[in-house]
């Protein structure tokens, strides 16, 4: 296991700052939220993982499959409609079910 720890550390502090902002800029009318994707399927930086590392994380998320960089824009458009607007300080994770809170 490769330690993460300045990522965790960075990851907490967008959170944070994510729950701040919408508590501060909510009575504006303004919504504020956050996107987590695990590995997606391929990026410029997911390019040199091996399709081992893919197989193992497809199989461990109830969808059996790795998210597409195109599935992660999906949530980002539904952020930026109408329909999220009773939405707020929330941290979306885009990754196939991979992470279970």
């Amino acid at each position: 296991m490769v330690p993460y720890h300045d990522y965790t550390a960075a990851k907490a502090a967008l959170l944070s700052l994510t729950r701040t902002a919408a508590a501060d800029l909510g009575p504006q009318g303004i919504t504020v939220n956050m996107l987590s994707g695990g590995l997606l399927r391929t990026t410029d930086a997911s390019a040199a993982t091996p399709e081992a590392v893919f197989d193992l994380i497809a199989q461990s998320t109830p969808l059996r499959r790795v998210t597409t960089p195109e599935e992660f824009a999906d949530a980002v458009l539904f952020f930026a409609s109408p329909w999220s607007r009773a939405v707020t300080g929330q941290n979306l994770v885009v990754d196939g079910g991979l992470v279970r809170d």
